[in-house]
């Protein structure tokens, strides 16, 4: 049974092109489908048309009668005063509606009414009830509010104090306790921490009803999703599986129209030479027979060629480190009005080291960056850098002095001497190009701040790149650009991110922020998460403030196993990848005998050469912790 269906949507905002262009399709009861697209491609646009608050300039919209539309993207206004608990409890108003109205069927019951239409209307009742959990609101509330970090202190905050993401977070809480058949989820993971991340993904697995989701969020796609809609070019494209099927089929598609494209455009280029040529014999006969050629080519102009974007190709510039210690925090601690963040921190950086920042939201990850960028003061203990540090800083909120200014002017200022045309030209890098390098800072959405601050830094040669959220609100094409990037940059890196995808490619070491102390895991994200899955309860409390979890000092040949530990992580990152292009193009080979044989070989030695990989991996790994190489 279909559940929402979408036909010839158009939508403009000015009169020179659609953002949508005839979308079209349709989602059946019960699918996860992540809605893909670019920044910009219209998939917001999408959503606010499908809620009744844009309205289309032509198609229609049709979901199922009696079916419930839920959207977390609108935050609605509630009445002043109210707490988050209030915002919670109002996602029962329909249950509190029954229980009113069998309330009063009790009551006419208990006066006398034995009707045949009461008792019924009562049973009927009092089964929904049940259903939805209307007896045991408040344990749903729990463990929902649990599930996203919703802490009793916050549930006694007013609403109206929260910040966008809290607000954000409420809302989603609400949306998910209310009898809700259709969930349109815009970007639900961008104020979520790694675990209220994981408890929505296992939230929706078990929600029965249907989940529309824009998401650049990889891992919650390969994990929430069964099937992806990509808006490309104001129109719909599918794919049948999750993020990680689409981001192969997506290439194979284009190899394949890129194919085709070629051959039209060769078979074209052979009869317009043979139309030519009988043109030239100047012959009445061979006239006709020229017309008639080239009425053939027009019809045979079937297959665009395919275009792909430009990709962002700046890099970070790294600066030599001299030295041994990049920073280090010697008894640091931090707290605002009465709470105390975290303390007694004590923790140390050498070169080259790649560390992700993790905790739940509110622990003080922020801040601790900040005590870095002289942003913030401890209140005891002191943050030492080594002499010849030199570090660049994208904070996760990003703000630029004057607003008002377009990016042009932000660049000059940002660059004291700099020519019009040197801003131009880098902004073009970052894909400011054209009309929009006059755009005026404020009118630039999250992602596109996030670019033009980056255009601002990544010219400048560091040894210490920390960076705050980085790929927050950016599409998955900027993720790649900014991983390619990193991946790139062979200076000392900290980064707080929820981004699963980032932190299992960079980090190198883990510093865990929670109870006011943070553990220091010599381990990637990987391994780190064995380890908690491990580690019980108890232990896990325990452990949470020592500083480093593994218990020997390391030596020499630990440091060395750990230096090349990371070196053999990027070369096995690398084999997967060639490994994963081997296996799409043996897809594409299946009707060619000699080609597939040959890739066949080819893909059997690059398994070999991963098994060796990671077989070396497993063996340095082991000396990295002390042990004993198996």
């Amino acid at each position: 049974m279909t559940d929402l269906s979408v036909n010839g949507l158009v939508k403009s905002f000015d009169l020179e092109k659609n953002i949508l262009d005839g979308v079209t399709f349709q989602i059946e009861r019960g699918e996860r489908v992540g809605l893909l697209g670019k920044n910009g491609a219209g998939k917001t646009t999408l959503f606010r048309i499908l809620t009744g608050e844009l309205r289309a300039d032509a198609g229609d919209v049709a979901f199922a009668p009696d079916r419930r539309v839920g959207l977390i993207s609108q935050i609605p206004v509630y009445p002043d005063g109210y707490t988050v608990e209030d915002v919670l409890q109002s996602a029962f108003a329909r249950t509190r509606a029954m229980a009113d109205e069998m309330e009063a069927l009790a009551e006419r019951m208990a006066g006398g009414d034995e009707s045949a239409a009461t008792l019924r209307r009562y049973g009927e009742l009092s089964a929904r009830f049940e259903g939805l959990g209307g007896y045991d609101t408040e344990t749903a509330v729990n463990k929902v509010a649990n599930g996203l970090s919703i802490g009793g202190d916050m549930r006694a905050r007013r609403f109206d104090t929260l910040s966008g993401g809290e607000k954000t977070r409420v809302n989603l809480a609400r949306l998910l306790l209310e009898d809700t058949d259709i969930l349109l989820l815009d970007e639900p993971t961008n104020h979520l921490d790694l675990r209220a991340t994981e408890w929505l993904e296992d939230y929706l697995a078990s929600f029965k009803g249907t989940v529309l989701a824009i998401s650049h969020d990889r891992y919650f796609l390969d994990r929430a999703v069964t099937r992806c809609i990509e808006i490309l070019d104001g129109k719909a494209e599918f794919y049948g599986g999750n993020y990680s099927f689409y981001a192969v089929e997506k290439e194979r598609r284009c190899v394949e129209r890129l194919r085709r494209y070629e051959r039209e455009k060769a078979e074209i280029d052979r009869l317009s030479e043979t139309a030519r040529r009988m043109h030239e014999h100047n012959t009445e006969l061979l006239h006709k027979r020229a017309f008639s050629i080239e009425k053939r080519i027009e019809r045979m102009r079937a297959t665009d060629k395919p275009a792909k974007d430009r990709a962002l190709t700046a890099r970070f510039v790294s600066r030599e480190f001299y030295g041994d210690e990049v920073f280090s925090l010697k008894g640091v601690s931090k707290g605002f009005g009465g709470r105390t963040l975290f303390h007694s921190v004590e923790l140390s950086v050498r070169g080259g080291e790649r560390i992700a920042l993790l905790g739940d939201n509110g622990m003080g990850k922020t801040t601790l960056l900040k005590l870095l960028m002289d942003e913030e003061y401890p209140d005891e203990g002191r943050v030492r850098f080594g002499p010849s540090v030199r570090v660049a800083y994208l904070p996760q909120i990003v703000r630029f002095e004057d607003p008002n200014r377009d990016l042009v002017d932000t660049m000059l200022w940002s660059r004291r001497g700099a020519t019009t045309q040197w801003a131009r030209d880098r902004l073009a890098q970052f894909h400011f190009r054209g009309e929009d390098v006059f755009k005026s800072v404020k009118s630039l959405s999250g992602g596109e701040l996030s670019r033009l601050y980056l255009c601002t830094i990544m010219d400048e040669a560091v040894n210490l790149l920390i960076l705050d959220e980085p790929t927050n609100h950016l599409d998955v094409a900027s993720r790649e650009w900014i991983e390619e990037a990193v991946e790139a940059y062979d200076g000392t890196l900290l980064f707080v991110s929820h981004d699963r995808y980032f932190i299992n490619r960079f980090a190198t070491r883990i510093w865990e922020l929670a109870d006011g102390a943070v553990t220091d895991y010599r381990a990637g994200f990987e391994r780190y998460r064995r380890i908690k899955a491990e580690l019980p309860p108890a232990e896990e409390k325990k452990a949470v403030g020592q500083r480093p979890v593994t218990e020997k000092k390391p030596g020499r040949n630990q440091q060395s196993a750990k230096r090349q530990l990371t070196i053999v992580e990027r070369e096995i990152a690398a084999a997967e990848a060639a490994l994963a292009a081997l296996r799409a193009r043996l897809e594409e080979a299946a009707a060619d005998y000699e080609r597939y044989a040959a890739l066949y070989e080819e893909k059997t030695a690059a398994e070999a050469a991963l098994d060796a990989l990671m077989a070396r991996w497993e063996a340095l790994a082991a000396e990295a912790e002390g042990g004993q190489a198996p």
